[in-house]
């Protein structure tokens, strides 16, 4: 059990890192509609990299094996990343926005074998690419705060491959893959304490590929000025996914860090 073990854990951190972006979701935590720079055109533009701390908590299942219950800190999921990219952005002109997101992660884990018969070791590695592509609509808005309603498309792409090392299967690979759609709709919003300290948070859930796809968080934030600020909260997200014995069925959550850039 302990290398179905990592492989569902590989499975796990792949998609956690790929769950961390999400352009409805960072964007309004990142990028605060009220209060931002207006150019002539009216239209502003926020592009916002950022960091999520998270740790993970749910069941997992991948190249047939037994399903695999994962509970990994943050500490896990970083000794298991060797590549990630992350950006996000956000146009947005009067109560209308446009956002965008694209992520690619590379983690990698390996176990060895209780006999050795088959195979000395396993070598588990994941790509994943992960966008999402949205609107959205002020439905509340004045000097200090704004509402608004957002609703987009999530797509999700896995694809893991298991190398075997010695034993009988020495030199195979196996690869399983996994590719999702999900709508999702809510509310996202910001309050300013001040012109420079203020509040958001957002709420969403949807459905598609994936049986259900939620996500929530609350922030506080701080405008150095009008072209950078910077935001501290905390973010949960859960997804629950099955497909021909491909499972994943997990919760992620923890503190975010993140700069936003404004134009």
């Amino acid at each position: 059990m302990k290398l179905y073990a990592r492989i569902g854990l590989a499975t796990c951190l792949t998609l956690s890192s790929a769950a961390i972006a999400s352009a409805a979701d960072i964007a309004p935590l990142l990028a605060p509609t009220a209060q931002q720079q207006e150019t002539e055109s009216g239209w502003k533009f926020t592009v916002a990299p950022y960091f999520w701390m998270a740790g993970l908590t749910g069941d997992t299942a991948q190249f047939g094996l037994p399903e695999v219950h994962i509970d990994s800190s943050f500490g896990d999921i970083w000794d298991h990343l060797d590549f990630a990219f992350m950006a996000t952005g956000e146009a947005r002109n009067g109560p209308y926005s446009i956002f965008g997101d694209v992520i690619y992660t590379d983690l990698s884990a390996d176990g060895h074998t209780p006999n050795g018969i088959l195979a000395n070791s396993v070598d588990v590695k994941s790509k994943t690419f992960a966008g999402l592509l949205g609107v959205g609509y002020a439905i509340y808005e004045d000097q200090s705060s704004n509402l608004d309603f957002v609703g987009g498309l999530k797509v999700w792409s896995v694809d893991s491959t298991l190398s075997f090392s010695g034993g009988l299967l020495n030199g195979r690979k196996r690869e399983d893959s996994a590719t999702w759609v999900d709508a999702v709709a809510g509310l996202r919003g910001a309050y300013y304490f001040t012109p420079e300290f203020y509040m958001t948070g957002w709420g969403l859930v949807g459905a598609g590929g994936a049986d259900l796809d939620w996500d929530a968080a609350l922030g506080l934030g701080y405008k150095f000025t009008d072209t950078i600020s910077v935001v501290a909260g905390y973010r949960a997200l859960g997804v629950d996914y099955s497909d021909d014995g491909f499972k994943f069925d997990a919760v992620q959550h923890g503190p975010i860090l993140g700069v936003a850039i404004h134009f």
